[in-house]
């Protein structure tokens, strides 16, 4: 089942989309939102799969479904934290700022407690103030949970997963030497976050949803080009219920928790970083990595951040080819 949330409020209208993404249903007289369905899932969920049904077999009114015209799915959210599912990712980005890796991040994940007041739909602009700050996209994995008791294991806690989606996890590379020196972690540097147009079920992922981890290619374009080719289900060191094990350690998590995976990253078939995509490698989820990469080989870094004017696109596909989550589609604006 697909779902995602209209412009209503400051929640959205809850909607079913169909699997092509060409068509939807209002779910609203079922339940308002879509927060509404993960607050009592077991009571609305049999309800609103029915709808989705109804919706596929053309036995009910339907409309013409918009990617452009849908919020983030969650438009707020009661948490939204962020992992290192791909510590290769992790890694290289330290090396960029001059930071070694410690042993203990390859079987503890990193995680970051993110702003969720105000998560911004996939065709929303990337507004960006100050070009110097350094903005980069991160294109990574997210899944919504609903209630996990404290102490769940990793096996427990993937069962708790409800959905899966697409989100930009914008940075501002130049602010986080500074935010991170104080010892404290990310604010200033770690602006809105946007979401993909559509958040869809497990069971609606088929084979492509393996053990907490999806295993389908993340495609990101810049500027119309491709930047990144990325395998989802390769080099993930930790999947989504170690994720959210670690986050449930000392406290429950409450519906409607969204949980990151961090940048998705792969090396190159020789253990090295990789190659960006125009020199036949699967390139990169973020502009640090390539910059790193750069680095490496010629000294420095070649690849600007983000400026204004520039445009990205972040999608995954099926096996038929067809779009899973709809498109996390934007440019970058003065805001």
């Amino acid at each position: 089942m697909k779902l995602a949330s209209l412009p209503q409020g400051r929640d959205g209208r809850l909607i079913v989309v169909s699997d092509d993404l060409a068509w939807y249903a209002d779910a609203d007289h079922i339940v308002p939102t879509l927060q509404g369905l993960l607050d009592e899932w077991d009571r609305y969920f049999p309800l609103v799969e029915a709808l989705s049904i109804e919706l596929a077999h053309e036995a009910i009114p339907r409309k013409r479904f918009h990617e452009r015209e849908a919020c983030a799915p969650l438009p707020r959210a009661y948490q939204w934290v962020d992992g290192s599912a791909y510590v290769n990712h992790v890694e290289l980005v330290r090396k960029a700022r001059g930071a070694e890796l410690p042993d203990s991040f390859w079987t503890d994940p990193l995680m970051y407690q993110g702003g969720s007041d105000d998560l911004r739909g996939g065709r929303e602009p990337l507004v960006l103030a100050d070009e110097a700050w350094g903005c980069d996209f991160e294109a990574e994995i997210v899944v919504v949970t609903g209630d996990v008791p404290q102490g769940a294991t990793a096996e427990q806690a993937l069962r708790h997963i409800r959905l899966v989606g697409l989100v930009n996890d914008v940075s501002l590379r130049n602010l986080i030497p500074s935010e991170l020196g104080k010892g404290f972690g990310f604010v200033q540097s770690k602006p809105a976050s946007h979401l993909s147009p559509v958040f869809v079920t497990p069971g609606a992922l088929g084979d492509a949803w393996q053990g907490g981890k999806l295993a389908r290619t993340l495609c990101v374009d810049l500027n119309g080009k491709p930047f990144g080719r990325i395998e989802a289900g390769e080099e993930c060191t930790f999947d989504f219920g170690v994720l959210i094990a670690h986050l449930a350690k000392t406290r429950k998590l409450g519906a409607g928790s969204i949980v990151g995976s961090g940048t998705v990253s792969n090396r190159g078939a020789d253990g090295s970083p990789g190659k960006p995509v125009a020199d036949g490698g699967r390139g990169y989820a973020c502009i640090a990595e390539q910059r790193m990469v750069e680095a490496i080989a010629a000294g420095e870094a070649a690849t600007p951040f983000l400026k204004w004017g520039d445009s990205l696109r972040i999608e995954m596909r099926d096996a038929k080819g067809k779009s899973i989550f709809g498109a996390i589609e934007q440019s970058v604006v003065k805001g």
